[in-house]
């Protein structure tokens, strides 16, 4: 299996777009396409040919370039099988212990409903490289949009269960605004305050926080540590049940 080469574009207000591109075959994979014209830019100027886009779920900030990118490229679109319906342009469907192959590189696929209920993601082992969509982010995770808290919980927890060296590379630049909630809940992890001095210091600077690891996503991230006796303290549930945790962490985020 070959290892992948990850550019990252940012676009909109604060997302991020991936470009995967497999050395030895030249396939090329977008993420999460939100728009089309900056990705061929990027594209053209890094010599790849876009030969695939693979989508996590179907909200249009992740899928608004798709057809106008198959159009321009006659791309293969790869998205989740439980949201068919809902992915514009869909030629293949993926569902939980599926894996696909861009080029030499293989991708194992999660089900990971909560935040929308045909969520996936793509894990490229050889690569250490995590395409969480908006399940995962740095120090956060998605608002449960059409899944419930056990779900959401659920595929956090097979997130959790990869290797501590997996970069997380998710959909959008909400680290710094995700941080301080984190410091609210947990304000004892002495890991969490230093790393938020590194996240503010790259901020300042313009500095991209993403992607990160899941070393520190599980040292770090509240909706990863409903298991924290600190954080349990915090949301007054201490011993608590960890999807009741979890839900009250995540119900304090959507208020914060």
């Amino acid at each position: 299996m070959s290892k992948l080469q990850i550019h990252q574009i940012p676009v909109l207000s604060d997302n991020y777009v991936y470009l995967a591109h497999e050395p030895e075959s030249g396939a090329t994979a977008v993420i999460d396409p939100a728009v089309t014209q900056e990705v061929l830019d990027a594209a053209r100027a890094k010599g790849w040919t876009i030969t695939h886009i693979l989508n996590t779920h179907h909200h249009g900030d992740h899928t608004g370039g798709n057809l106008e990118i198959k159009k321009a490229t006659g791309c293969t679109i790869v998205g989740p099988k439980a949201d068919k319906g809902r992915i514009p342009g869909i030629d293949v469907e993926v569902d939980e212990g599926d894996t696909y192959d861009l080029g030499k590189a293989r991708a194992q696929v999660f089900f990971v409903p909560g935040h929308t209920r045909g969520h996936i993601a793509f894990w490229f082992k050889e690569s250490d490289a995590l395409f969480c969509g908006d399940t995962l982010f740095a120090m956060g995770c998605g608002r449960l949009f059409e899944g419930t808290p056990a779900q959401m919980w659920n595929s956090l927890q097979k997130f959790k269960a990869l290797p501590d060296a997996t970069r997380v590379f998710c959909a959008h630049e909400y680290t710094q605004s995700n941080g301080r909630f984190a410091l609210s809940v947990e304000p004892q992890n002495e890991k969490l305050v230093a790393r938020m001095k590194d996240v503010d210091a790259k901020r300042e600077k313009g500095i991209p926080t993403v992607p990160s690891t899941l070393a520190d996503e599980k040292a770090t991230n509240p909706f990863l540590r409903p298991d924290s006796a600190d954080l349990q303290a915090t949301v007054g549930m201490p011993g608590g049940d960890l999807v009741a945790v979890f839900a009250e962490t995540r119900a304090r985020k959507d208020n914060f």
